[in-house]
């Protein structure tokens, strides 16, 4: 046989093969992908599994006389699962069947879309087997409750393919209502501000987890493989609502109509140390005011004349001179060191301390200051210690740049007039609430309180940490002293030459407290004329006699203002709230309001045995109409409860009972044991639920229920 012929034949085989082998793989991977690409696609997708966290439901926070400040509500999204078998099975028969009815729900309901344009949707998603199509994002519980009643939805998930992914959304239900207090709530949750920051980690509850599967561009829940979150804990603050609209309602008046720039009110319980309101507002670029920053803990200024309590209270403490000692003003000016210090209404000559108090009068507390305090600085310096000006509040929120700056010998900056002007207002920075924790602690006799805005921390109902008043300072002074800080303090109402009397004295309550008036640059340009503008205050307490609420008003006006004085404007602030506040907590005839009985019926269903224990507990006058049976209907009236049967709606096995007004615990045991599956959110009582009462109902059937 010819060699050469052999070696051909042979290399002509190998060809041959490596072609047969090269259309056998390509005629396979046509295959794969054209006919069995789908099939492929989904197991890929199936092996892409991950968990996803499921964030818990935030708890609220609620003001001291009950009142919802923050909460978060329920918002649904709505995913269809266009490859779901009950949806295909049949050439996809059920979900054409329904497509017309669906489209046209889904118009008539949302009005955003026709019924056509609808069902083009639709339709296109299925033809594509979109397995998480988005179909609605972010709709109401009122929404979802329809929306499971639509065609095809309501024949449940496998049949249908409609998912509802519920998360939370964050709300103020006051709106503007102490709102940097209260603060935000953000994704990101280290862009929060105010409690929502402060007590983030007890808010947000613990994170949860899903068993998600990756298909088809998007992640599906897998059914069933879930670890629930645990809720967040509510929030109990010491504010009042009544109180602090008040507060906003005047400060905001006040700003708008002096053409202020921003402004702070904080009113305190005297006695305790809690915030009972904080109101902040800033006007913004549009003209309009705003809760921009929270001006009364976040933002040190110089205090101007309401430190001159500061300057009073040591020089009495020290015993260097008393509210009847003589103090030569020399007709409101003074040169100290070169730089002159003036009384805004010049002429007055040698005043008693109280008298120089009352009216104010810079010279006279910068020339007792310098001749006392000028040798011995640390003396001073120890005394605004013991005020605790020089250190940080102690309250229970998260402000930014609320530190004071209170200079001492040991400063660069210290000089010879830094006592003198220290003494009546300047060279310090202090947050308002610094100053309203001194006066507080006046009027408190010499007890310093530690603000606080948290009274209770709550899990479902019971309190599970409480806050109570704390003292930082047993005695600021001695009992003497304070006695008489107090007299000049309502001098400053009361005297007819006071700087408050003429706004602040027409009351049927008296008030004691300090006007204020400090110099501020403009834009930090300087003090020059032109760069002037004034800082208004106004910081006390009433009823004068036995404080109960201690208050600051303190309003940063503008170069447009038309008034600029304390008294004019933060003392007209103060008065109009306290006049509220009067009438409403104070006043003889609202401690002696005639209480009327409460006649009002009300009606519950609960288990019969808890009911007994809790009417037995409270000693309330109960009578029950039957003698056997698990579950009760009763009403409540004129302090004597009657139990009796429940509807008989309550007991038909496949009848949806009406579980509104019950608690959690018999509203699940009674559905659960007819045979639904109970989804809950919320807190409290249902006061709603997603399967209309009186309608039939399949077993296995999911039922949610909203809480209050």
């Amino acid at each position: 046989m010819d060699i050469r012929k052999d070696i051909l034949w042979r290399v002509y085989l190998c060809f041959l093969c490596m072609i047969l082998l090269g259309i056998f793989v390509l005629g396979r991977a046509f295959y794969i992908q054209r006919v069995e690409g789908a099939f492929w696609r989904e197991m890929g997708d199936s092996l892409h599994l991950k968990y996803l966290p499921i964030n818990a439901e935030r708890g609220s926070i609620y003001s001291e006389d009950g009142n919802m400040l923050s909460t978060s509500v329920p918002v649904f999204d709505v995913f269809v699962d266009f490859g779901a078998d009950g949806l295909r099975e049949k050439g996809g028969k059920r979900f054409r069947e329904h497509t017309d009815s669906l489209s046209l729900a889904l118009a008539a309901h949302f009005s955003d879309k026709s019924a056509a344009e609808y069902k083009k949707e639709l339709q296109l998603a299925y033809k594509n087997k979109e397995r998480y199509y988005l179909l609605k994002r972010k709709i109401s519980f009122e929404d979802y409750k329809a929306f499971r009643e639509f065609p095809l939805v309501r024949m449940g998930r496998n049949k249908s393919g409609f998912i509802f992914d519920i998360r939370d959304k964050r709300i103020n239900p006051y709106v503007l209502l102490a709102n940097r207090t209260i603060g935000l709530s953000r994704k990101d949750s280290s862009k929060n501000v105010g409690l929502e920051k402060t007590y983030d980690s007890l808010l947000k509850g613990v994170t949860g987890q899903r068993l998600m599967r990756y298909s088809a561009g998007a992640y599906m829940p897998v059914e069933g493989a879930e670890l629930d979150p645990v809720n967040g804990k509510d929030i109990i603050t010491t504010l009042d609502t009544y109180i602090q609209d008040m507060a906003e309602h005047e400060l905001m008046d006040m700003l708008v109509g002096n053409n202020s720039l921003h402004g702070t009110v904080i009113v305190m319980e005297t006695a305790t140390g809690k915030i009972k309101a904080i109101a902040n507002l800033g006007k913004q670029p549009d003209g309009t005011y705003n809760e921009d920053f929270n001006y009364g803990i976040g933002k040190a200024t110089e205090p101007g004349s309401v430190f001159k309590l500061v300057t009073l209270l040591s020089l009495l403490d020290d015993k260097y001179v008393t509210d009847s000692s003589i103090v030569d003003c020399e007709g409101g000016v003074k040169y100290f060191s070169g730089l002159r210090i003036k009384d805004s209404h010049l002429g007055a000559g040698k005043l008693t301390v109280k008298e120089a108090f009352l009216r104010s009068s810079n010279v006279a507390f910068a020339k007792m200051a310098t001749q006392y305090y000028q040798d011995q600085p640390e003396k001073w310096v120890e005394h605004i210690d013991r005020f605790r000006l020089n250190k940080i509040t102690g309250i229970d929120i998260v402000a930014s740049s609320g530190k004071p700056t209170i200079k001492t010998p040991k400063s660069k900056s210290w000089g010879k007039t830094t006592i003198p002007y220290m003494a009546h207002g300047y060279e310090e920075l202090i947050t308002p609430l610094h100053m309203l924790m001194l006066y507080n602690a006046v009027a408190n006799n010499g007890k310093m309180m530690r603000p606080y805005l948290v009274n209770a921390v709550r899990d479902y109902g019971v309190d599970i940490k409480t806050f109570y008043p704390e003292t930082l300072v047993e005695k600021i002074a001695s009992d003497d002293a304070i006695l008489q800080a107090k007299s000049c303090l309502r001098a400053v109402v009361d005297s007819a030459h006071g700087t408050g009397h003429r706004i602040l004295f027409d009351t049927a309550y008296s008030i004691s407290g300090k006007t204020g008036t400090a110099v501020t640059a403009l834009d930090n340009r300087g003090y020059n004329k032109g760069n002037k503008i004034y800082q208004a205050s106004f910081i006390g307490f009433f009823p004068s006699e036995k404080p109960v609420y201690t208050m600051a008003v303190v309003i940063q006006n503008s170069k447009e203002s038309r008034m600029i004085y304390g008294a004019d404007v933060s003392g007209r602030v103060f008065k109009n709230i306290s006049d509220h506040i009067y009438r409403r907590y104070l006043s003889k005839a609202s401690l002696q309001k005639n209480i009327t009985p409460d006649t009002t019926a009300y009606n519950y269903y609960g288990c019969r045995q808890d009911l007994h224990s809790i009417f037995s507990y409270l000693n309330i006058a109960a009578t029950d109409a039957v003698a056997s049976g698990y579950l009760r209907a009763f009403q409540f009236k004129n302090n004597a409860a009657g139990m009796y049967t429940p509807d008989q709606a309550l007991t038909q096995a496949t009848v949806t009972p009406d579980v509104k007004g019950m608690g959690l615990k018999d509203a699940v045991y009674l559905l659960e044991n007819k045979g639904l599956r109970t989804v809950v959110t919320g807190k409290g009582r249902v006061v709603n639920q997603s399967i209309v009462a009186g309608t039939t109902f399949l077993k296995g059937q999911q039922i949610l229920l909203m809480l209050n």
